[in-house]
């Protein structure tokens, strides 16, 4: 028998870095457009449970899927 928790559903969402552009750019921009990111390819990326950072990871490759492979629990969610 499932428990109530089993039906309970958490969005979690990736993220792999951070920009800031000025809003005439980003109305500028066009399909193939780049937004550099303040973080390098090896750098650990944030996990979030609902819109709250719950985890480190770091991005897996397999075949034509992405995947990430959590590195720590942060504080609280241990």
């Amino acid at each position: 028998m499932a428990s109530n928790i089993d039906n309970v559903k958490v969005e979690i969402s990736v993220v792999l870095g951070r920009s800031v552009i000025p809003m005439h750019q980003l109305l500028r921009m066009g399909r193939g457009a780049v937004i550099e990111l303040d973080s390098n390819q090896d750098d650990p990326v944030t996990i979030l449970a609902n819109d709250k950072p719950v985890a480190k990871g770091e991005i897996q490759i397999q075949g034509d899927k992405v995947a990430v492979s959590v590195l720590e629990l942060l504080r609280g969610y241990e």
